[in-house]
């Protein structure tokens, strides 16, 4: 009788058996931001895009508009990168926290001046893809030519090339394209653990840190996300208590999730700032870059080897 083939998904993980992740500090929870920043980046005419941009704006139930610009949900993105990046860059700096960037190549080509401010802020700066579009139906090959062409567009822009990948807005073929790829130190295309874990393929053991759709400020903009900052701020704190009762015996990382055209508006800034202000009020809590994790992990728990 011919056995099946193997299931080619992990739904057992680490199990009853997770590891102490030993963060620094003796830390019960690692905290850590995300500033997605895909403005200039999005699907657009001027792009050479075939249709305007639907995804995570104010205009709720938009639809791509083939041949045509959409010019509101274009200035919501431009409201991105105007205002909300530098709202969203005064807060962290105020509490000196650090960030990651998820940064699309294309969109970090368009703003000079909010690079230099990353660079100058010492945010991490991993790569969102080359273009904010989604890569379901994209050719393989033609995906592969994308993500090379990120990783030059993002080492000519920002000066170093990226270390972290989150794509998002992912074919099948992602994950396995970014491992064969190379020169990584971990990437985030997934949603399924609090620690992070380790894969292994045809480029080696590769760290994959998960990412949040959650804890993440794209709600705002689902028909049963979050209504306003309040909202926001109670789902954080909630997120985080718990996992920092749970990290008395068991430590676990948090990711919240940011855009600048979102959460960089003012009412749902405050929801952040709140916080913030919960997080600073508890000890033994590391606040991150991701790659900063993923140096961690590569040190603390290195992959094991036959």
């Amino acid at each position: 009788m011919a056995h099946p083939p193997p299931y080619p998904r992990d739904l057992l993980g680490y199990g009853g058996a997770a590891p102490d992740p030993r963060w620094p500090g003796g830390a019960r929870v690692a905290v850590q931001f995300v500033v997605n920043y895909e403005e200039g980046g999005e699907n657009c005419l001027l792009h050479g895009d075939a249709a305007s941009e639907a995804f995570l704006s104010d205009v709720l139930g938009a639809q791509p508009w083939p041949g045509q610009r959409h010019m509101n949900v274009e200035s919501m993105y431009e409201y991105g990168a105007r205002a909300g990046f530098w709202r969203l860059r005064r807060i962290f700096r105020e509490r000196d926290l650090p960030v990651t960037v998820y940064g699309v190549a294309t969109a970090l080509m368009r703003s000079p001046e909010q690079v230099a401010a990353m660079k100058e802020d010492g945010w991490e700066i991993a790569s969102h893809g080359l273009k904010w579009i989604d890569y379901r139906n994209i050719p393989e090959t033609e995906e592969r030519a994308h993500l090379r062409e990120a990783i030059r567009l993002h080492r000519e822009v920002t000066g170093e090339r990226p270390l972290g990948m989150y794509l998002g807005r992912t074919s099948e073929n992602t994950q396995r394209l970014v491992m064969e790829e190379g020169g990584f130190r971990y990437s985030s295309d997934s949603y399924a653990d609090d620690l992070p874990y380790w894969l292994t393929g045809r480029g080696g053991p590769h760290l994959v840190i998960p990412y949040t759709l959650d804890a993440n400020d794209m709600r705002f903009t689902n028909a049963q996300g979050f209504a306003h900052g309040e909202d926001f701020f109670v789902y954080l704190r909630d997120s985080f208590d718990q996992l920092y009762e749970e990290g008395a015996d068991a430590p676990r990382m948090m990711t919240v999730g940011l855009h600048c055209r979102l959460a960089g508006r003012p009412g749902r800034a405050r929801g952040l700032v709140r916080f913030l202000d919960h997080l600073a009020r508890h000890d033994r809590v590391w606040v991150p870059r991701r790659i900063d994790i993923a140096e961690h992990w590569h040190r603390e728990h290195p992959p094991v080897t036959a």
